[in-house]
């Protein structure tokens, strides 16, 4: 059986800082990668595979947040964009809005980078923990 955690964070000024680092990165990221592929399908009509790494070369500030974050979004957009390939009822990918309050990203757990224990959360590239609670099982 599969079981899902949620669990309500409360970062210090410097970790809600990172976080928005994090969730500016990963928008700005797929906004770019979007942009990128519309223009690509205009001039040629086949699709673009391309990968954050070419803008963190171009934008120096994408270094300071978790690379993974930044795959997760490659994938994602990857997902996006064939499915409304394959069933356009499913609609195009639209733009991440800087407005909404929905702000995420999502990691992978590679050796231990991502951590609960003791009432703390402990991510990528965070040199300190952030303070949690565990509000829902299921």
């Amino acid at each position: 059986m599969l079981k899902a955690y949620k669990y309500r964070i409360y970062p210090s000024h410097e970790q809600q800082s990172y976080l928005a680092k994090v969730f500016g990165s990963v928008r700005f990221i797929y906004n770019r990668m979007l942009a990128d592929k519309i223009e690509h399908y205009k001039q040629t009509e086949t699709m673009l595979k391309n990968t954050p790494a070419p803008y963190k070369k171009e934008f120096d500030w994408l270094k300071e947040v978790d690379s993974l974050a930044l795959a997760n979004v490659q994938m994602n957009l990857e997902k996006d964009y064939k499915h409304f390939f394959r069933d356009k009822k499913v609609g195009f990918p639209k733009f991440k809005s800087k407005k909404t309050n929905h702000h995420s990203f999502t990691t992978n757990n590679q050796n231990g980078t991502v951590t609960i224990e003791d009432g703390t959360i402990k991510i990528p590239k965070l040199k300190t923990r952030i303070k949690s609670s565990c509000i829902v099982h299921s």
